[in-house]
This record gives structure tokens, C-alpha cells and sequence, in this order.
């Protein structure tokens, strides 16, 4: 499908990018320089070429997305519960489910904001940022440039934080240890590229427990999407008059669980886990490059400011809140 081979292109170009000191040092991902190049695309120069490529531009945001979230399972395994601990496990339940449930009420009580970008917004301050938008987005089945919107706001507050938490701690003024730090750092930045661009700059003891904590975070991305699925059968977010609300089980979600049962009993080499990682950040880079060239700023006119103001009011909590827990935990 040349439309395959067309996203295949522009993702390569921002995974070339990606690798630029610039945007190391800034710890940008080639998924966010991804959904950049494709709305760019989208908002210049799409009307000049042909329709067809439009077939392989869905298949990228569905079952190439999907596919790399399965493989996103191959970083990690079981043992990283037994590692952090049970206050470790609740903590980032814990925090996990308050964002998403602040998130909603807020979004949709007080800002009156679209319901499924509401979600799709929390979900990804909640979880890990857009890998957890595009996921839950699979499961809404809601229009590309929602997401689009999500994932813009979510990386905003998700990089200021990358900055601020290193330079907090280094100011003394936080009262936390190498340890804790590293707990707080996983259990409140957005991506897991934020997570070690914050805890790599303070040292090893800090950036191990911080990626833990954050591997944590992102297994329980599964359950949260199986549970989502049927939340929004029972309040029928996906119901119109004709169309009756079905239990829809996300596959790939359950595949998550199986490949970080398999990865935990550690039978491929290290080598060949690190290459299946560079393939899933690919893939999901094509899906991210392909959710881009699906998204019309003309779109965000109609929703103005408000997953601004939701996404704010998210990172607000993550750092107050979430440093508040990790001393009563911790």
C-alpha cells in the first residue's frame, strides 16, 4: 500500500530527527516530532496528493498502533512488581486512578469539554502520556484529531515537568531522598522518555526506581483499558439511536499481558529484546506520524483552550498531590 509506504517515510524522517542533539537533549521521542510532521503535512501539502494513500494511513493508526502497543509489553515484566514493593504497586494505582477520575470530573463538570478528548486527556497524564492516548483512543474509536489534541497538551505539562522536578530537587527544597525521588519521578511524569530524561540527569539510584515505578504505571495501562471498554458500554458513550453500545474487549491490550508474562521469564537474549523495543518505538512512531496527517487544525477552533486548562489542572495534582502521597507512603 503506497499509503503504508508514504507514513513509513515520514516516521523514518522523524526517527532521523529524533536522534539530533537538539532533540535528545530535550528528550523528545520520534513519536511526538511524528505527530508533528504529520499535521504539518496534513495542514500544507495533503490536498496535492492522491486519495489513495489514505487506505495505508488508517491501517497505521489502527493496526499498526495496535501492533505496537503489544510489543510495548517486551519492556516489561512481573518481577518489576516484586521490585518496587506493594507500596510501590498501590502508589501507582493510586495515583493512576485519581488523575483519570480528577480528570473527568473536571473536564467534563467544569469545562464542559468534549468527553472523549476528557478521557483521552486524563489517560494520558494518568498513565504514560501518548502511547496511553493512542491506546485508549482504540478503544473510544473517536476521531483522529482528538487525540491529536490530547497528546499536544499532555507532552506540554509532561516536558515542563521533565525540567522542573531535577531542578526542584537539586534546590533541597523537596526533603526527598535518591530513593524517593526516583519513586516520585515515576509515579507523576507523563512519558516514560520524561522519566528518564528527569531521573538520568540525578543519578543511577534515582533513575532506577524512577523507571520502575514508571513500568508499573504502564502495566496497568491493560486493565485500564479492559475496564474502560466496559465503562463505556454501561454509560453508552459510543451509543446513538440506532446503534447499541457492544462490550468490545480490547485484543491487543490482552496481548500486552501475555508478552510481559512472556518477557518475564527472560528467554530471548537482551540483544533481541532491544531490537523488538527499537521496532515497537518504530511502529508507533508510523502510528503517531499517521494520527498526525489525519488531524485539521480547523478542528481545534471549535475547543479552544480547555485541554490546556484540563492538562494544567492534571499536572498540577501530579505535582503537588503526587508529592504529597509519596511522603505519606514513603
Amino acid at each position: 500500500m503506497m499509503g503504508f509506504v508514504f507514513v513509513l517515510f515520514f516516521a523514518l524522517c522523524a526517527t532521523l530527527f529524533a536522534e539530533l542533539s537538539f532533540f535528545k537533549d530535550m528528550a523528545i521521542s520520534p513519536m511526538i516530532i511524528g505527530i508533528l510532521f504529520g499535521m504539518i503535512y496534513a495542514n500544507s501539502i495533503k490536498k496535492y496528493f492522491p486519495n489513495n494513500l489514505q487506505k495505508g494511513i488508517v491501517f497505521c493508526t489502527k493496526t499498526v498502533l495496535r501492533f505496537g502497543i503489544v510489543l510495548y509489553g517486551f519492556r516489561l515484566t512481573f518481577q518489576n512488581l516484586q521490585d518496587i514493593g506493594f507500596l510501590g504497586v498501590f502508589l501507582a494505582f493510586l495515583l493512576l486512578s485519581s488523575t483519570f477520575i480528577i480528570g473527568y470530573i473536571f473536564g467534563i463538570k467544569v469545562l464542559k469539554l468534549d468527553r472523549e478528548i476528557t478521557i483521552l486527556t486524563s489517560a494520558g497524564s494518568a498513565i504514560c502520556g501518548a502511547a496511553a492516548v493512542l491506546a485508549t483512543e482504540t478503544v473510544l474509536k473517536c476521531e483522529a484529531y482528538k487525540s491529536a489534541i490530547a497528546v499536544s497538551s499532555v507532552v506540554v505539562f509532561g516536558t515542563i515537568a521533565m525540567f522542573l522536578y531535577p531542578f526542584l530537587f537539586k534546590l533541597g527544597i523537596l526533603g526527598l531522598s535518591e530513593q524517593t525521588m526516583g519513586i516520585y519521578i515515576g509515579a507523576t511524569l507523563h512519558e516514560v522518555a520524561h522519566v528518564v530524561g528527569s531521573a538520568n540527569v540525578l543519578g543511577d539510584n534515582v533513575a532506577i526506581n524512577a523507571v520502575i515505578v514508571k513500568m508499573i504505571r504502564v502495566m496497568m495501562l491493560a486493565p485500564f483499558l479492559i475496564i474502560l471498554s466496559f465503562w463505556i458500554v454501561k454509560t453508552s458513550v459510543n451509543k446513538t439511536a440506532n446503534n447499541k453500545a457492544k462490550i468490545t474487549i480490547p485484543w491487543f491490550a490482552v496481548m500486552f499481558i501475555v508478552v510481559v508474562a512472556f518477557n518475564s521469564f527472560d528467554l530471548l537474549a537482551i540483544n533481541i529484546v532491544e531490537k523488538i523495543n527499537y521496532l515497537d518505538n518504530f511502529a508507533l512512531t508510523m502510528a503517531m506520524t499517521a494520527l498526525g496527517m489525519e488531524t485539521s487544525f480547523a478542528k481545534f477552533k471549535n475547543v479552544g483552550f480547555k485541554p490546556v486548562y484540563l492538562s494544567l489542572v492534571l499536572f498540577t495534582w501530579l505535582v503537588i498531590g503526587g508529592y504529597f502521597i509519596v511522603k505519606f507512603l514513603f
